[in-house]
C-alpha cells in the first residue's frame, strides 16, 4: 500500500477502498437486525402499552381499550409515546438507509445521516424505556442511573469521532462473523429485555382501590422486594445489551479487535452480565414462590453438570484410548461401548464435509426464517387470539381460551395451524445440519408448508366471520399475481450480478421478516384487547377486539393495514425462495415495490393502532412522512454513478478462509438456537399460559398465574420445561461465548477449545423442553397436548417423501449457484 498522500493509480486504489470499509457495512446485517428487532419491539409496545388498558368505560370518561397510563401517569406516557414512536421511526429509517450504504467511507453524506439517525434511535428506545418501565423512586432512580452511563459512553465515542488520529488507516476488521453473532445476541438481550421492562411480570391493576393505583406493576405491592430484584436484573441486561452492541459498532475506535483485554473485558463481560441479568430476571420474575426460584438456578446447576458430565466422560474415553493398557485389557466390551458410542456422537454432530459456501448460504437462509417462525407462533400458541376467561361460567373454565367457546371451529384451524408452524420449525432447526436435505431443498419445501400453516393460523384467528378470513388470504394471492405481471412485461430488468442479486435478497428477506413478525402477533392480539364477557345491552361480545366496538374506523384502517402488510411479507418470503421468481423480480424491482408497499402498510397500521388521540397520530403523521421522504431521497441517490471499489481476488487465502468458515459455522449455529430458545422463554415465563388473577379474591394472589391454581400439573409441566429450556439456552450460549470473543492465536483463549458435540446435545434437550412447554401451555386437556407432540410424525413423514422424490431427480454431489 502507498504511503498517505501519494497518488495511487486505478489498480492501487482499491487496496485503499478496501482498508476503508466502514464499519457500519461491514455490520450490515447485524445493524438490519438491530434495527428490525427495535422495530419490532417498539411497534409491539406502541400497541400495547405499558400500564394496560381500561376493561371497561370508566366514570371519569375513559373508554374501553384506553390506556391506562394516560389517566394515571400522563407525564410518563407523554414521554414514552413520543420516544417510542421516534425509536420505531427511526428504526424503519436505518433499514432503508442500510439498503443502498456504500460499501466504502467516501461518500461520508450517507455514513453521517444513518449515525445521526442510530443515535437518534438509541436515545429513543432508553427514553421510552425509563419513561414506561419505572413507577416508583427506586426504579426510576435504577433505570436513570444504568442509561446515564450509556449516555456517558455516547459521548465519549462522539468525542473520539469528532477526533480522528492523522495518518492512521483503519484496517478492514478480520473478525466480522464473530462480532455479528455476538451482535446478534446483544440484541436478543436488548429487546427482550426491554419487551419485559415495560411489562413486568404480574400484570398492572386495572383499577384504582385498595390502596393501589391502576396502571402500576401488581407484583409492586404484594412482592416489592421481588418486583425491585427483576426490575434490576432486566434492567441491568438491557443497559448491557446496548453497551456491547455499542462496542461492537465502535471497536475499530477502541482497537478492541487488537485488544485482548478490551475484547474479553468489554465483549465478554457485557455480554455475559447481560445474560446474567436475564437468568436473575427471569428466576425472580418467572415465579412467586421462593421454592421454585430456588428451582429455577436448580436447573441451571442441572444442565451444566449434565454438560461437563459429558465432557468429562469423552476426556476418559480418550484417556483409555491412549494409555499403555494391554491389548486385552483395550478389548474390554465397556472401553468399546464408551468408546464407540461417543465417537459415534460425535460423528454425528461434526460436519466431515468441505465448507461450500452455497450450501451454507441456504442453511443460513433456512435457519433464520425457521428461528423466527418459531418465535412468532410458540408466543401465539401460549397467548391466543380472543383472550382468556376471567371467570367460571356455562361451558366454559377461568383460563381457557374464549375463542374455544365462542368459535370452536376457528379456534381449531388457529390452534393446529399456529402448532403445525411451530412443531415443523423445530423439526426444520433440528434437521438443518444434514447438508443432504439442505441440497436437495427438502427443507425449503417444509419451510414453505411452514409459511401456509402461519397463513392459515392468522386467517383464522385475526377476524371472526368467513369473508374477512377470505379477503386475508386473496392479499397474498394478489400479490404473487402483481410480481408475476411485472416482470413480464418489465421489457428492460437491470443488469445485476449475482454477488450483489444475493446481497439484495438477504437485506429483503430480514426487512420481510420484520414485516411478518411484528403485524402476526399485532393481528392476533389486537391493541385495546378483547372484551371478556358478553354484555347484550353495551352490544359487544366476549373474545371480540374491544378496539373494534369503540373506534370502528380506526380498527378497520388498523386491520386492513396489519393484514396486507403480513400477507405482503409472507408472499415476499415465499418468493424469495424461489430462484427463477427472485431474480427477474429483484431486477425489475417488483420485489422492491412489495417490500415499500409492505413497510407502508406497517406504519399506516402502527398510526391507526398506537394512539386514540389527534395530536398523537399527528406526530406519527409527521413521522411517516419523514421515512417517506428518506425513501425518495435514497431512490434518486441511488441511482447516481459511484466509484465502487473492484472486488480483491483473495484466492492465495481461499483455502484457510473456507477452513475457518467451515470451523466458525457450527459455533453459530448453536449461538442462534440458544439466542431462540432464551429470547421466547424467557418473555412466557415472566407471563405464562391462562392470565394472572386481577385482584385478590377467593385464596388468591393478584398477579398471580391462574394455571396454577386451576391445574396445579400442567402449570408445572409448562413452567419446568420452559425453564429447562431457559436456563439450558444460556447456559449453552454462556459456554460459546469464549469461542467467539477469542482467536486461536491467543494463548489465554486456547485452553477454551472443547468439542462442541455436548453443547449439540444441550441444545436438543433445550428444542425437547420448548416443545414440552408449548404441548403443555398452549392447550387445557392432556389429548389435545399429546397432538401437538405428535404432529411432529407427519412432519417427519413429509421430509421423507420429498426426500425420496428429489433423491432420483438431483445429483447429490453438485449444487449448482443458479439452484440457490
Amino acid at each position: 500500500m502507498a504511503p498517505p498522500g501519494t497518488t495511487l493509480s486505478r489498480e492501487s486504489d482499491t487496496d485503499v477502498q478496501v482498508t476503508r470499509i466502514s464499519t457500519e457495512f461491514q455490520l450490515k446485517q447485524s445493524l438490519l437486525l438491530l434495527a428490525t428487532l427495535v422495530a419490532t419491539v417498539t411497534y409491539a409496545a406502541g400497541l400495547n402499552l405499558p400500564g394496560g388498558a381500561w376493561p371497561e368505560d370508566t366514570p371519569g370518561g375513559a373508554l374501553a381499550g384506553d390506556p391506562i397510563l394516560r389517566e394515571t401517569h400522563y407525564h410518563r406516557y407523554i414521554a414514552f409515546y413520543y420516544c417510542n414512536a421516534t425509536a420505531f421511526a427511526a428504526s424503519l429509517v436505518v433499514c432503508l438507509q442500510l439498503l443502498v450504504l456504500p460499501e466504502t467511507t467516501d461518500r461520508q453524506l450517507h455514513l453521517h445521516l444513518l449515525r445521526a439517525v442510530m443515535v437518534l434511535d438509541l436515545f429513543g428506545l432508553m427514553g421510552a424505556y425509563v419513561a414506561g418501565s419505572s413507577r416508583d423512586r427506586f426504579t426510576t432512580i435504577c433505570a436513570s442511573v444504568l442509561v446515564f452511563s450509556v449516555f456517558a459512553y455516547v459521548a465519549i465515542a462522539f468525542l473520539l469521532y469528532i477526533a480522528p488520529r492523522p495518518g492512521q488507516e483503519v484496517p478492514a476488521d478480520q473478525r466480522e462473523k464473530e462480532h455479528e453473532i455476538l451482535m446478534v445476541l446483544a440484541i436478543f438481550a436488548a429487546t427482550i429485555a426491554y419487551v419485559a421492562g415495560l411489562n413486568p411480570p404480574g400484570g398492572f391493576w386495572n383499577s384504582t382501590r385498595d390502596g393501589h393505583t391502576a396502571g402500576d406493576p401488581v407484583l409492586l405491592d404484594h412482592h416489592r422486594r421481588r418486583y425491585h430484584a427483576f426490575f434490576f436484573f432486566n434492567t441491568t441486561a438491557f443497559v448491557a445489551s446496548l453497551f456491547a452492541i455499542l462496542l461492537i459498532v465502535h471497536h475499530k475506535k477502541l482497537n478492541i479487535s487488537r485488544n485482548w483485554t478490551l475484547r474479553f473485558g468489554g465483549l465478554y463481560v457485557c455480554t455475559l452480565v447481560a445474560l446474567l441479568g436475564l437468568g436473575g430476571a427471569y428466576a425472580v420474575g418467572g415465579c412467586r414462590d421462593p421454592r421454585n426460584t430456588a428451582a429455577v438456578f436448580g436447573l441451571g446447576v442441572l444442565v451444566l453438570v449434565y454438560i461437563v458430565l459429558q465432557r468429562g466422560i469423552v476426556a476418559v474415553a480418550k484417556a483409555i484410548k491412549r494409555s499403555k493398557i494391554t491389548l486385552a485389557c483395550k478389548e474390554r466390551l465397556c472401553c468399546k461401548v464408551l468408546t464407540g458410542c461417543f465417537q459415534s456422537i460425535s460423528n454425528f454432530f461434526t460436519r466431515t464435509r468441505p465448507y461450500d459456501e452455497i450450501l451454507e448460504k441456504a442453511r443460513d437462509f433456512i435457519q433464520l426464517l425457521a428461528v423466527l417462525a418459531a418465535s412468532i407462533a410458540y408466543q401465539a400458541g401460549l397467548d391466543p387470539p380472543g383472550g382468556l376467561w376471567s371467570d367460571n361460567g356455562d361451558g366454559h373454565a377461568i383460563g381457557e381460551p374464549i375463542l374455544l367457546t365462542t368459535h370452536p371451529a376457528r379456534y381449531m384451524v388457529f390452534f393446529y395451524c399456529n402448532s403445525a408452524a411451530f412443531v415443523a420449525s423445530l423439526a426444520i432447526i433440528v434437521m438443518l445440519q444434514s447438508a443432504s436435505l439442505v441440497r436437495r431443498h427438502v427443507l425449503e419445501a417444509a419451510m414453505i408448508l411452514d409459511l401456509f400453516s402461519l397463513i392459515g393460523a392468522y386467517a383464522a384467528g385475526s377476524c371472526r366471520d368467513i369473508s374477512t378470513s377470505i379477503y386475508i388470504v386473496a392479499v397474498a394471492g394478489a400479490v404473487l399475481i402483481y410480481v408475476v405481471i411485472h416482470i413480464i412485461f418489465t421489457l428492460d430488468p437491470g443488469n445485476i450480478d449475482d454477488v450483489k442479486l444475493e446481497k439484495y435478497r438477504q437485506v429483503l428477506l430480514l426487512l420481510a421478516i420484520l414485516a411478518a413478525t411484528l403485524t402476526y402477533q399485532a393481528g392476533l392480539t389486537p391493541p385495546g384487547g378483547f372484551w371478556e364477557m358478553d354484555d347484550k345491552q353495551a352490544g359487544h361480545s366476549a373474545g371480540y377486539p374491544v378496539f373494534q366496538d369503540n373506534y370502528p374506523r380506526r380498527y378497520k384502517a388498523f386491520f386492513y393495514c396489519n393484514a396486507a402488510s403480513f400477507m405482503a411479507s409472507v408472499a415476499l418470503i415465499i418468493l424469495l425462495v424461489n430462484p427463477s421468481m427472485y431474480r427477474p423480480g429483484i431486477r425489475c424491482h417488483a420485489l422492491y415495490v412489495c417490500m415499500v408497499a409492505g413497510m407502508f402498510g406497517l406504519m399506516g397500521a402502527y398510526t391507526a393502532g398506537s394512539s386514540l388521540h389527534l395530536r398523537a397520530t399527528i406526530f406519527v403523521f409527521v413521522l411517516v412522512v419523514v421515512v417517506f421522504t428518506v425513501v425518495v431521497y435514497l431512490g434518486v441517490t441511488k441511482g447516481k454513478p459511484r466509484n465502487n471499489a473492484q472486488e480483491q481476488d483473495g484466492s492465495a487465502a481461499a483455502g484457510a478462509g473456507q477452513e475457518e468458515k467451515k470451523e466458525a459455522s457450527m459455533p453459530m449455529y448453536l449461538m442462534l438456537l440458544g439466542i431462540l430458545a432464551a429470547s421466547v422463554t424467557y418473555l412466557t415465563g415472566l407471563k405464562p399460559p391462562g392470565g394472572l388473577w386481577k385482584n385478590d379474591d377467593s385464596g388468591h394472589s393478584a398477579g398471580s398465574p391462574i394455571l396454577y391454581d386451576i391445574d396445579k400439573r400442567r402449570y408445572n409441566a409448562f413452567f419446568y420445561s420452559n425453564s429447562t429450556s431457559f436456563m439450558a439456552s444460556i447456559i449453552v450460549i454462556a459456554f460459546l461465548l469464549p469461542r467467539m470473543v477469542c482467536q486461536k492465536t491467543d494463548l489465554v483463549c486456547q485452553k477454551t477449545d472443547f468439542p462442541l458435540w455436548p453443547m449439540h446435545t444441550a441444545m436438543l434437550l433445550d428444542m425437547l423442553a420448548l416443545l414440552g412447554a408449548y404441548a403443555a401451555g398452549s392447550a387445557r386437556e392432556w389429548e389435545t397436548s399429546r397432538n401437538v407432540i405428535l404432529m411432529l410424525f407427519p412432519m417427519l413423514f413429509f421430509v421423507v417423501i420429498v426426500f425420496l422424490l428429489k433423491k432420483d431427480k438431483d445429483e447429490p454431489q453438485h449444487l449448482d449457484i443458479e439452484e440457490i
